[in-house]
């Protein structure tokens, strides 16, 4: 018997893999810089540079790298800067070559701390997941050769099974047979498009008319806002805020350091043939490099700087596909073995953003009086999630450093570092145990206010972006042969007979236990269709198709 066969594109999330590594290393302050006095700030970003298979393991190789402000001890600002590389071996059980490796990192703590004015210790934790999913192939029956439905049969639509009877089947020993079939149809969840890819800004900041010219860069950040990625027909397009945070020396060296602020949006779209506005999109945005340079105006004095950035642009677009296949097949002139194998692959349950508002007010340190808040910056970091009925759990901290103006000329800007937790319930309908989900946290607003005194008002936003996916396995039929029937089992059948439905019965079963099909029951009970109540009557026929 010749079967019409599909091949479907399955998507398999197979699992995660969390690890932990922790950085620990010196650095000495270099012969042509200042000695320190305190740390002010810092920051640190992680560098991916490989990730390899290997059999069932992953080895991940990259790097930390870090900056520091300090004070210097007979004043004045400074910045030190470094890396730290690592290397890194995953296990991953039931990996296997082809699966499809995805890196997620997450810098859980830095510490910069002085062991003297001539020597700094960085601390770091950096958490890695590794996200395993497997991308199979899968050749399905769909219908039979020549796979032509009688009329009089239950076409079935929606999500429910369909009947309906194939004609001409050959037999080698009883030439054309009838055979009816059952069919089902099934979401699978399919990734469409998967790619990395980059985009650049590149803008030009001027200073305003009071700030004094740039003598040198001390300190530079640039962080992302408020990003989201959407898929429009033929392309991506993609939107957001870039802040830019700048602490310069003045030429003038008698004048105090200077700071600059600015939030500079973007909007743009990355050309994508195979893209459509209906797929659903599950996006990492990144930093990949940052660069912010002072350069001369046409008047030739330093109030300018041209800031570039690369995002990084980590794109899974999912596509959810309707796949009617076939479910089951007999005849009444002869039997049929049917081949199957079980089919595993995901269905996507929910996509959503989840943002959660979070309102703090924290005391800053008073040694001095505390002037003006100069500039403030937050990351989420995410410290439980739990699966609960039809909602996720999300627990975690927004960590903000605030830095500041005080009255003391020996050390007039000073930083503090608070940890404001928040918890958010995300809606997830249907979500199970066995759920998988995906979920990048991100910082759309923060603002910290003067309130007076040494308290200061802390307002944020934090989005909270998640996909979760249900894996599921089907039955598939993936061959079938004909075989004549078994006459005396046939014989012993009775012809008619009376039956009442049992529960869990459907009219595909009765029919095909007691050699009849669903159309004959339809029309010998005048039913409406081919739904039937546990105890309803019915009288049954059988029947026998010989071959013509």
């Amino acid at each position: 018997m010749d079967l019409i066969k599909k091949q479907i594109h399955m998507n398999q999330w197979k699992g995660n893999v969390t690890t932990q590594i922790t950085l620990d290393d010196d650095f000495i302050v270099p012969d042509t810089m200042d000695d320190m006095e305190q740390v002010m700030l810092d920051t640190g970003e992680i560098q991916i540079e490989t990730v390899k298979n290997q059999g069932d393991k992953v080895a991940i190789k990259g790097r930390l790298e870090f900056q520091v402000l300090y004070r210097k001890e007979r004043g004045g600002l400074q910045t030190l800067g470094g890396s730290i590389p690592f290397e890194e071996t995953v296990n991953v059980p039931d990996l296997e070559e082809k699966d499809y490796v995805g890196i997620t990192w997450m810098l859980e703590d830095l510490n910069t701390d002085m062991i003297h004015s001539r020597k700094l210790g960085v601390q770091a934790i950096i958490t890695l997941q590794v996200r395993i999913e497997a991308l199979r192939e899968v050749e399905a029956a769909v219908d039979v050769v020549p796979g032509s439905l009688d009329s009089g049969g239950a076409a079935g639509t929606g999500s429910g099974p369909s009947l309906g009877r194939a004609d001409a089947l050959e037999d080698s020993a009883a030439g054309p047979l009838q055979a009816e079939t059952l069919k089902r149809r099934i979401n699978a969840a399919a990734i469409a498009v998967r790619r990395k890819d980059t985009y650049r800004i590149k803008e030009e900041l001027s200073l305003n008319g009071g700030k004094p010219n740039i003598g040198q860069l001390l300190w530079r950040e640039m962080k992302l806002r408020d990003v989201s990625a959407k898929p429009l027909d033929g392309s991506l397009h993609l939107e957001g805020e870039l802040t830019i945070f700048v602490i310069y020396s003045p030429e003038d060296e008698n004048m105090p350091a200077q700071w600059m602020e600015e939030t500079l949006p973007f909007s743009g779209e990355l050309e994508m043939s195979d893209v459509k506005e209906d797929m659903i999109p599950m996006i990492t945005v990144r930093l990949s490099h940052r660069d912010l340079e002072a350069k001369p105006d046409y008047d030739g004095e330093m109030r300018e700087m041209d800031a570039e950035a690369v995002l990084e642009l980590d794109i899974k677009l999912y596509e959810e596909q309707e796949v009617e296949l076939l479910s089951d097949m007999y005849s009444n002139g002869a039997e049929i073995e049917l081949e199957c194998q079980d089919a595993a692959f995901d269905q996507i349950l929910t996509r959503n953003v989840c943002k959660t508002k979070v309102t703090e007010k924290v005391s800053l340190p008073q040694d001095a009086r505390i002037l003006q808040i100069c500039h403030s910056e937050g990351a989420v970091k995410l410290d439980e999630v739990e699966v609960a009925e039809d909602s996720l759990q999300i627990d975690g901290v927004l960590e903000v450093v605030l830095l500041y103006l005080t009255s003391d000329d020996a050390a007039p800007v000073q930083s503090f570092v608070e940890q404001l937790p928040f918890h958010c319930s995300a809606e997830a309908r249907g979500i199970r145990e066995d759920s998988v989900y995906q979920l990048d946290a991100g910082l759309e607003q923060l603002g910290a206010v003067m309130m007076g005194g040494d308290m200061v008002e802390v307002k944020a936003v934090i989005t909270l972006d998640f996909l979760v996916l249900q894996p599921v396995t089907e039955p598939i039929i993936t061959g079938a042969c004909v075989k004549p029937m078994d006459m005396k089992k046939f014989q012993e059948l009775p012809g008619i007979v009376g039956y009442i439905v049992q529960p869990g019965d459907s009219l595909w079963a009765v029919a095909k236990k007691f050699h009849t099909t669903v159309g004959n029951i339809i029309t010998t009970n005048e039913l409406a269709d081919d739904q039937v109540k546990e105890g309803q009557r019915l009288l049954l026929v059988k029947e026998i198709v010989q071959g013509s």
